[in-house]
């Protein structure tokens, strides 16, 4: 008998799964997956200065081709639970939606998947390759030890994966709108400019970084970066903060820093963006100095429209009606890594409860993603 994906989805959220417990989320998926023939792997990572956190990989079949769903069973805390109007973690069923934590973020994708795996082998049983999942609990944290260090487990044990679904909630506001095909890079800078400390009234015998800083970051600001391409919008560079640490009027600091972040499209690659921000920053500091550190949290991809996009896009218009668009827009994803080992697109819920109080989905939007879901298996199979 096939797995009923919204109350799936319920047994899920009821794992209060905050970033990095686990909570019995993937014990409680194991369990699904290994009743329906998948063999189970846990993979447990840890790394000195953060937190231990357990994952899971699961394979139907020895054979290629291997489709897996990636995703997440961790979510991030619920805030006050006061404001909430349910408990969010008691998977609680209210105006025909399914409410809690992770509802739409993505423990409802996760369950559709599996309600759809469930389908097609009561349908056609074992595939003539392989379906597998691979799940993390740690994408909504540091993502230290989760899908990376999973990816590398893989490589070093000869599994390879040719296609991959995320299932992170990609539709803006109505189930079948978008499809993920890409993501832009991201990188954080942080540009500090030393002086010397002294009294405002004595401006000779102190350096003031402030100005300095606020030349260098005007002119990062001020620069263009691109006009966008074919599948991406133009790159964009945000300032998200401005601080010197003075809790007084008469000081001069000695310090101001300043941290930004750039989204950027295929144009780039993370050494030619960082090699752009030297160069305007140098253009625009003449012979003062500076200082500046980057941490690069994803490069940009694109997985070029093909069979597997356009086998899911059919999936999609077939159960919704609607012709999703292929976009690369939005923040990052575990995709981000996976790109480097194989095809990889995402495809989810509707987003625009995810992260706040009361998240909740549409109970017919589970069911119907799990039917896009079981079409793709179908069609990827055939």
């Amino acid at each position: 008998m096939a797995l009923d994906p919204v109350a799936f989805a319920a047994d899920l959220i009821r794992c209060p799964s905050v970033t990095p417990e686990d909570a019995g989320a993937l014990d409680t998926l194991q369990a699904a997956l290994e009743k329906l023939g998948f063999v189970c792997t846990r993979l447990p990572f840890s790394q000195e200065g953060t937190a231990d956190v357990d994952n899971l990989y699961a394979r139907l079949g020895t054979t290629g081709p291997n489709i897996c769903f990636a995703g997440h069973t961790d979510v991030v805390p619920v805030g006050a639970s006061a404001d909430w109007q349910v408990d969010p973690f008691a998977g609680e069923i209210r105006e025909q939606a399914l409410w809690g934590r992770g509802a739409a973020d993505m423990k409802g994708a996760i369950a559709a998947f599996v309600g759809a795996a469930s389908q097609y082998i009561d349908a056609h049983g074992a595939p003539d390759g392989s379906i597998s999942l691979l799940i993390t609990g740690d994408e909504e944290g540091p993502s230290v030890n989760g899908t990376r260090k999973m990816l590398g487990w893989l490589q070093e044990n000869g599994e390879i994966i040719d296609d991959c679904l995320v299932g992170e909630p990609t539709n803006p506001d109505t189930l079948g709108e978008m499809i993920k095909i890409g993501r832009r890079g991201s990188v954080n800078g942080v540009v500090t400019v030393n002086g010397t400390q002294g009294h405002v009234a004595y401006p000779h015998l102190a350096a003031n970084p402030v100005p300095q800083l606020a030349r260098l970051m005007t002119h990062l600001a001020d620069a263009k970066l691109d006009d966008g391409s074919e599948h991406f919008q133009p790159s964009n560079l945000e300032v998200t903060s401005f601080d010197v640490g003075n809790m007084t009027t008469n000081v001069i600091p000695a310090q101001a820093q300043a941290r930004f972040n750039i989204r950027y499209n295929n144009h780039w690659q993370a050494e030619t963006i960082e090699a752009w921000i030297r160069d305007q920053l140098d253009a625009a500091a003449g012979a003062s100095d500076y200082q500046l550190s980057v941490d690069h949290t994803g490069d940009c991809f694109l997985t070029e429209p093909g069979a597997f996009v356009e086998q899911l896009s059919a999936a999609v218009s077939e159960v919704t009606g609607r012709q999703p668009v292929l976009s690369t827009s939005g923040g990052t994803s575990d995709a981000r890594f996976i790109k480097d080992v194989t095809r990889v697109v995402e495809f989810g819920l509707v987003g625009q409860t995810m992260h706040k109080v009361d998240e909740r989905v549409p109970l017919d939007d589970i069911r119907q993603l799990n039917d896009i879901y079981r079409i793709l298996l179908n069609s990827y199979f055939a």
